[in-house]
């Protein structure tokens, strides 16, 4: 059992519901800790599983450690976090939540932070850990690139956009001051909390060392999928409609209406560009009733905050407001990959070019959906702008290829009349696989053509591949070449075929799909089966893993 002095440095809250499995790695976090005069507080939403057992037995191990359980749950983060804010003794508050962790040394950097400088709160940077990949990140990077001490949110509005709670460590003392807690009974309590901080603090310091470990499980089940994973509802629309509401009336009351169209550029590029890139796929129902949540809301924005926008962006939105939903979700699939439209249309006088077939009615559509600037007649041809889906996949009749029907769309008219030479480009272990197949005209830029993807053509390695790969279609003109993404119907079943492989490499299992996000490419996942799974693989990644390690003594035997 540790024992620390009676007056602790910083109170760090551990807020928990039905987590048993995961609480211990986060408590473990703060008792390794760098700067050791820490209270911890277990705040349980009175959860209904193994939690409470586990809680206390960390409570008995360390004097540090208090559980505190609520009497009711109250089904968000806001009250356990409210009733620790009210027993801490420490000076200084952290919050932490139960599925993720804290880096050694937060505590001991941001607490330096606020030695030097006195500052209402102390920021720090976001490490982001994929659960299902183990890849990592920073949130929002360039924010939290450089120190320094900020002299309020005006003069930085863009940190609007670093809205966590977790990022920080507050004087408790401005808290108090300010009376400021988190709004209970609602979600996104983080983006309302943070706003008032941000507005309230006479000065905050922001360190780029990472202060906090957030751990991303995309794929998680749905039922115990965070908040910000639960898009597919529209509560979840409403909810973080609400609490934008909530920060405009709190901008206006307090003084800083001047930041509104910094925080709607925010709303807008973080928030709804969440929901946006999910538009394809959506049914009929749903699209209403996102339409139907939003859109007073999107009236009511800063026009400036608009023109800071991609066009690509711009486009989605304006089809959303005008309540062309089919024609945002076509729009919506090339957001971020330079993705083409499948129209456009000249105004009169064949000055300006916009999205879709008819020149738009009304002065905002027409703004909004003009992408001359876009130069789509003119841009270096590598960046051209097409747009390349697939119109009819079937699997070829020897079962170990793929037939695809592909429709080209060329909005700039870039490619020169008449047949062309295309490529369909995948490269599954080290080496490409190019086939090479025709595009006919159909019509001014429009062209369609069929390619059979041979897949026991593919290279693999000898040890085999398991990975997925997105097919990419090139076009050249002379020595230049230009990649696209190649879209998928978003609706066609998955196609699985074992796959001999004429270079001698053992069978793998291959599965032809649409990507389940974002644009919705075609995607291809390769899987080894038999020995070469279970055998093979294993004794080549011991023996590889075996060689690296030693070369890495090797090295830094030399090195010392």
């Amino acid at each position: 059992m540790t024992t620390t002095p009676d007056a602790p440095d910083v109170t760090i809250t551990v807020i928990v519901y039905n987590d048993a499995e995961r609480l211990p790695r986060a408590v473990a976090s703060l008792l390794r800790q760098t700067h050791p005069n820490i209270e911890i507080v277990i705040s349980d939403d009175h959860s209904t599983d193994g939690t409470p057992r586990v809680a206390r037995e960390l409570a008995a191990r360390d004097d540090r450690i208090t559980y505190l359980r609520l009497p009711q749950n109250s089904g968000g983060c806001s009250a356990p976090r409210n009733r620790a804010i009210d027993i801490a003794r420490a000076p200084f508050l952290m919050f932490l939540d139960s599925d993720d962790e804290l880096p050694e040394r937060a505590v001991e950097l941001i607490l330096s932070a606020h030695a030097e400088t006195e500052v209402d709160f102390v920021m720090g940077a976001v490490e982001r850990v994929r659960v299902d990949t183990g890849r990592t990140s920073t949130w929002m990077p360039h924010l939290v690139a450089e120190r320094r001490t900020v002299a309020g949110i005006e003069a930085e509005p863009g940190l609007f956009f670093e809205h966590l709670s977790t990022s920080k460590m507050y004087r408790k003392s401005f808290l108090d001051r300010n009376n400021l807690r988190f709004p209970e009974g609602i979600h996104y309590e983080d983006q309302l909390f943070s706003a008032q901080a941000y507005c309230l603090a006479k000065a905050f310091t922001v360190i780029p060392e990472p202060v906090y470990r957030w751990y991303i499980e995309p794929y998680g089940a749905a039922e115990a999928a965070s908040i910000s994973n639960q898009r597919h509802k529209l509560s979840n629309v409403r909810d973080r409609v609400y609490v934008q509401g909530l920060i405009d009336a709190f901008l206006v009351d307090s003084g800083h209406a001047g930041v509104r169209e910094a925080k709607d550029y925010k709303f807008l590029k973080h928030d709804f560009r969440m929901y946006a890139g999910d538009l394809p796929f959506r049914d009929d129902d749903w699209l209403r009733g996102f339409a139907t949540i939003v859109n007073p809301y999107l009236a009511g924005l800063a026009p400036g905050a608009y023109e800071r926008l991609p066009r690509a962006e711009r486009v989605v939105l304006q089809l959303v407001r005008d309540g062309r939903l089919a024609d945002a979700q076509v729009a919506a699939r090339g957001l971020g990959h330079g993705v083409g439209p499948r129209e456009t249309s000249l105004d009169a006088e064949g000055r300006r070019l916009y999205w879709g077939g008819t020149v738009p009615d009304s002065p905002a559509a027409r703004r909004e959906l003009d992408l001359t600037e876009l130069g789509l007649d003119s841009r270096p041809f590598p960046g051209a702008q097409f747009r390349h889906e697939i119109t009819r996949l079937d699997r070829s009749p020897e079962g170990a290829g793929l037939t695809l029907r592909i429709r080209t769309y060329d909005p700039g008219l870039r490619l020169p009349v008449g047949p062309q030479v295309a490529s369909l480009v995948v490269a599954p272990g080290r080496r490409r696989m190019t086939t090479r197949f025709r595009l006919d005209p159909v019509r001014p830029g429009v062209f369609e053509g069929e390619v059979t993807l041979d897949l026991t053509q593919a290279r693999l390695p000898a040890d085999g591949f398991s990975g997925t790969r997105h097919p990419l279609i090139q076009l050249t003109e002379g020595h230049l070449r230009n990649s696209g993404l190649l879209l998928a119907p978003l609706s066609f079943p998955h196609l699985k075929a074992r796959v001999p492989y004429r270079s001698g490499t053992a069978p793998h299992m291959v599965t032809a799909e649409p990507e389940g996000r974002g644009a919705g490419r075609l995607q291809l996942r390769w899987a080894p089966v038999g020995v070469l799974a279970h055998v093979v693989r294993p004794v080549v990644r011991r023996v590889v893993g075996a060689r690296v390690r030693r070369s890495a003594r090797l090295a830094a035997s030399v090195f010392r």
